[in-house]
């Protein structure tokens, strides 16, 4: 098979997964007719889908592809496979689930490390009471008043496009458009729209921080999601690459997407993120302690695989949602509505085996960078994710 039909294959086959679960292709910007074409016909059979992805995967070697693209889209074609055989009623363990789809494996967190983080939190944040409720106050504190929320989103979207241009570049056309929705089990959400525009979402059921909206906004938008997704297309695309047109749920693009965009603030601001997002509130009027949030973060990072516990809770070691709750609220210091609404995200049949991405990819992508030091190097090492074609055992291999 040559490469042009092997690549056109791929995209119909990724395309027909949205047929059995809106929302599985976040984004395709590739050939109309192609989506069309896949519209019109009959709703695929999983066990199909998943044929065709092992027979593509057999056509790889002698279609041509340079190693590179063969690799990525190889990996990708082993996930879409176990999707297709989720789809069809497979019983697949979830740690052999997260490894299909996100080309890593993934195993429970250190609890003596998430005692070390509450004591360095509690140092953090010192007074009488338990340490949650320490916590929860001063994240209502910190909790920015919803008749200012779009205000400050502009404002630290517009101060986080400034940097990305002067340093990375952004085609001149591109354009964020941020919107504020309900009912969702995620806190934003980037609708890449192809012709380097994106719509972002931002969760009006759950309360919005100011520690946390710089993060947020790098993450979507600057130099996150859309920064990645624009200087793919065009770059990637611009050379032919038709494949990087076509971005899917559960496969490998999505841990390296999702730790590039958790790294995204720190990549673009530096390590005092908080003391230039002080700046920005002040101009707003806004009161912010932007050291606190600095110290308060770094205490918390050893938390980072609480929710992917909950996720092996939940699906490896049939737990109840009471039990997996209740966890969350320990350890995540959240209160229960908070716990239960990560409950939403971790049950959905479509995202239970998503929080790997944020926890994982942060894991690699961020020990990645630090292989070589702040500045130039890591700088440029940055822009190798926004621009390659890169997948975990890529950076593995490297």
């Amino acid at each position: 098979m040559d490469p042009d039909t092997l690549v056109r294959q791929y995209l119909l086959l990724g395309l027909g997964f949205d047929r059995l679960e809106d929302g599985f292709v976040d984004a395709f910007t590739g050939d109309p007719a192609l989506r069309k074409q896949v519209a019109s016909a009959p709703k695929p059979d999983p066990r199909e889908l998943a044929r065709t992805a092992r027979e593509l995967r057999g056509e790889l070697a002698g279609s041509g592809l340079n190693a590179e693209r063969a690799h990525f889209i190889d990996v990708h074609l082993r996930a879409l496979e176990c999707s297709g055989r989720k789809f069809a009623g497979e019983n697949i363990g979830f740690v052999d689930e997260v490894e299909a789809y996100f080309d890593v494996r993934i195993d429970k967190g250190n609890e003596d490390a998430y005692s070390d983080a509450h004591r360095l939190m509690g140092e953090v944040l010192p007074g009488p009471g338990p340490l949650a409720q320490r916590v929860q106050a001063h994240r209502k504190a910190d909790e920015i008043p919803a008749a200012r929320l779009n205000e400050c989103v502009e404002a630290m979207s517009s101060a986080l496009r400034d940097l990305v241009r002067g340093t990375f570049g952004l085609p001149a056309s591109e354009t964020v458009e941020y919107e504020v929705v309900g009912d969702k089990p995620w806190s934003g959400f980037n609708y890449y729209l192809g012709d380097y525009r994106s719509k972002v979402a931002i969760n009006s059921d759950l309360p919005q921080f100011m520690a946390n909206l710089p993060r947020l906004i790098a993450h979507e938008s600057y130099p996150g999601h859309h920064t990645e997704h624009c200087r793919k297309e065009a770059g990637l695309v611009g050379t032919g690459q038709l494949e990087q047109t076509l971005f899917l749920v559960n496969t490998p693009q999505c841990i390296m997407a999702e730790g590039l965009a958790d790294l995204a603030l720190e990549a673009i601001v530096g390590p005092d993120w908080g003391l230039w997002a002080q700046e920005i509130y002040a101009d707003l009027g806004l009161s912010f302690d932007g050291e606190k949030a600095q110290r308060l973060s770094a205490a918390s990072g050893q938390l980072l695989s609480v929710r992917q516990d909950a996720a092996l809770m939940l699906h490896d070691e049939g737990r109840s949602l009471d039990d997996v709750a209740l966890f969350l609220e320990r350890w995540s210091l959240s209160t229960p509505e908070r716990a239960r609404q990560s409950l939403k995200f971790l049950s959905s049949p479509l995202w239970r085996a998503y929080t790997s991405t944020y926890v994982e990819g942060y894991r690699l992508l961020g020990g990645w960078l630090d292989e070589v030091p702040v500045g130039a190097e890591r700088t440029e090492r940055f822009r190798r994710l926004l621009d390659e074609p890169l997948v975990p055992s890529s950076l593995r291999a490297a």
